[in-house]
């Protein structure tokens, strides 16, 4: 995979408990620059049901390499048997914004 320099990262999460204990400790850790928590309603296939959840999806602002560190650290905290983590590429971005992702991510 080519590496990207800065991303979104997309999670959702099962109650808003279990999206502030990821966050805070992603941002402890300085995996990620900054986070935000929006309420959805969500419809999937289940064990052959159709399900629906009200459930929080965090959209996270990073650096690219930090992919799989993100990854391994919501994998111990996550409640979801298969939850669903992905990285969005940012095209462009402010300097400001870069120079602020890369320190805050250090």
């Amino acid at each position: 995979m080519t590496e990207l320099k800065f991303v979104e990262l997309v999670l959702t999460c099962g109650s808003w408990q279990e999206a502030q204990r990821i966050a805070d400790e992603l941002l402890q850790q300085r995996l990620i620059a900054c986070v935000e928590f929006i309420e959805v309603k969500s419809k999937y296939h289940w064990h052959g049901k159709l399900e629906q959840a009200a459930e929080i999806k965090l959209i996270m602002e990073t650096v690219g390499d930090k992919f799989e560190k993100i990854e391994a650290e919501i994998a111990k905290l996550h409640s979801y048997t298969n939850f669903v983590l992905y990285a969005v590429p940012i095209a462009q971005i402010s300097k400001q914004a870069a120079h602020w992702l890369e320190a805050e991510t250090q």
